[in-house]
């Protein structure tokens, strides 16, 4: 029987060759939920998948730091629409992966962690990486967290946990395998595959819908704001065609931005709408799969008017009005409520047009951008505005963009919505630093004909150098800019401002060369230190198929827009 075959019921013969080792039943389960790459790092307690997956044909990319691992998971989740899985193994493998999971758990990212531990068999006998409950560890940022105790369950539990991630609102699940259960051996027939695949995601019901369409035809300034919902559910095309039917503006978080730029009622991230005047704010919101918090300046109404009436559709009624009030609140899947709202505008007959205001929205954005290149100054290194806007004038069509690092997905938010890319991804809800290396591995995995550029700062690259071996041995041609202001820029920033310049106190990184650094692990490296010379360097780097890693000298003081706001001043 071939190992990636279904099961077959059980004919009660024993047949040596038809037994198989938990590590085999994992594999069987993972390339059954149509995830083809895998992340992690061998150990000998998780050593009988990468066993499995040497005879099974499922490719594991061995990262350089367990965190990587999780994060690449991520990214390939993020990028897919589909499941992300990372193998750790136990002890501290499982421990550096806590970082990606929260960061899963926050950003409601589909995937599953499988990490080994210590052999059932000496339980509690102060085993090598054993000792940790880490099901407890990891129960409070996952929707569930099991041990397996019996190697004839992983089948059954893997399909489970598979279910549970990819289910909405989406999220990491922990399967915690001892060594002995994943080395075990039995009859592959002993129990059946049930397929992690649900269908039948429900949306908002018609007359909800008819609701929501009568709030948006009597509304003068009419906006949908986008969070990453729409592309879990592969619904950008239902989007679009929802806000053609409507005349309606999109804006979107960072995530939901690779669903509307194609769009020419794409107005960029929802930090755009800041500082419209009183009077020309949004009188109409619709939320879909957006949640009040972060990228809305959680209550404060900066973002979304406490004067606007909200509608806001999520797969979890627990953030419905979480911070405020919503006239409709739709607890469904997000992808196909956008589906029955395209199919009930489209029997409209008539429908308000909005030309005036999205010409007033669109002078806001010039605006803005007015205001940041009136800003700009000449300095002895680049200016990051100037250095972000010609990495976007660069990005090629259809690619992905990761963004890491404060000050650089700042400045980078200020430009990155005129790239014509396929998604954005940032750190997100944890704020993590140092999570783009693994992020853009993931991506890059996911997608090796695609084009991905990492966009991330001095400080962040420097949790994962390493990773460049891993792209060099892996063949994942990741082009890695580095934003190298020398310093911690948003906290050094901050420091200035609180306590003032001569308070400033481990924050500076100036010493180095990143470049040189890829170059060492058999990478390409580029220095660019002239504005005019980064199209070129980042042309070569796409252009060559290699892992490379331009480092962009940029000036450190200028204190992007969005910093300001979150430091509770006006953005000019």
């Amino acid at each position: 029987m071939n190992a990636t075959e279904p099961f077959q019921p059980n004919d009660n013969s024993p047949d040596e060759s038809r037994r198989a080792s938990g590590g085999q039943l994992v594999v069987d389960a993972i390339k059954a939920a149509g995830t083809e790459v895998v992340f992690g790092i061998n150990g000998a307690h998780v050593d009988s998948i990468y066993q499995a997956a040497l005879d099974s044909g499922l490719r594991i990319v061995d990262v350089r730091h367990e965190m990587n691992a999780g994060h690449a998971a991520e990214g390939y989740a993020r990028v897919t629409g589909r499941l992300g899985v990372a193998v750790l193994t136990a002890g501290g493998g499982f421990t550096n992966g806590i970082t990606s999971i929260a960061n899963a758990f926050m950003d409601r990212t589909p995937v599953v962690y499988i990490a080994g531990s210590g052999p059932l068999d000496l339980d509690q006998t102060n085993d090598l990486q054993a000792g940790l409950d880490q099901v407890a560890m990891a129960t409070p940022v996952t929707k569930w967290a099991h041990r397996v105790t019996r190697t004839e369950h992983i089948p059954r539990l893997v399909a489970q946990a598979i279910r549970i991630a990819t289910a909405a609102p989406r999220g990491p699940v922990l399967l915690d395998i001892p060594w002995d259960v994943l080395s075990g051996q039995v009859e592959q027939v002993v129990s059946p595959v049930f397929g992690p695949e649900v269908t039948g995601a429900c949306g908002v019901r018609g007359p909800d819908a008819e609701k929501i369409l009568d709030l948006i035809a009597r509304a003068q300034r009419p906006v949908a704001v986008i969070g990453s919902e729409i592309a879990r559910s592969k619904a950008g095309d239902s989007l679009i065609e929802l806000a053609e039917l409507l005349d309606l503006p999109l804006f979107a978080d960072y995530e939901g931005l690779g669903q509307i730029i194609a769009s020419h009622h794409s107005y960029g991230l929802v930090q755009n709408l800041v500082g419209l005047p009183d009077g020309e704010q949004p009188d109409l919101v619709l939320m879909l799969g957006l949640r009040f918090g972060l990228t809305t300046s959680g209550g404060s109404g900066s973002h979304i008017s406490h004067d606007a009436q909200v509608v806001q559709i999520d797969p979890d009624a627990r953030e419905l009005g979480r911070l405020q009030s919503v006239a409709i609140g739709v607890a469904a899947d997000v992808g196909e409520s956008v589906r029955v709202l395209v199919t009930h505008a489209r029997r409209r007959t008539s429908v308000a047009q909005h030309g005036e205001w999205r010409a007033k929205l669109a002078e806001h954005l010039q605006r803005r951008r007015d205001a940041i290149i009136a800003s700009v100054q000449p300095g002895a290194r680049i200016h990051p505005f100037q250095a972000v806007e010609q990495i976007a004038a660069s990005v090629p069509d259809g690619a992905v963009v990761v963004a890491d690092g404060a000050l650089t997905y700042l400045w980078l938010s200020e430009s990155i919505a005129s790239a014509p890319l396929a998604a954005y991804l940032c750190h997100g809800y944890l704020g993590s630093m140092g999570v783009g290396m693994g992020t853009a591995l993931g991506a890059k995995s996911a997608t090796p004909d695609t084009p991905v550029l990492l966009v991330t700062g001095d400080g962040s690259v420097g949790y994962s150098l390493a990773e460049f071996d891993t792209m060099v041995r892996a063949g994942l041609p990741v082009v890695v800019l580095v934003m190298n202001n020398r310093a911690w820029g948003a906290t050094l920033h901050a420091q200035e401002i609180i306590h003032g310049p001569d308070r400033v106190v481990n924050n500076r990184l100036e010493n180095g060369s990143y470049a040189a650094v890829a170059e060492a692990l058999g990478a390409d490296g580029y220095t660019v230190e002239r504005l005019e010379d980064l199209a070129g360097a980042i042309g070569t780097a796409l252009g060559s198929g290699r892992p490379a890693c331009i480092d962009v000298q940029v000036d450190l003081d200028p204190i992007p827009p969005e910093e300001r706001v979150l430091m509770g001043q006006l953005p000019f």
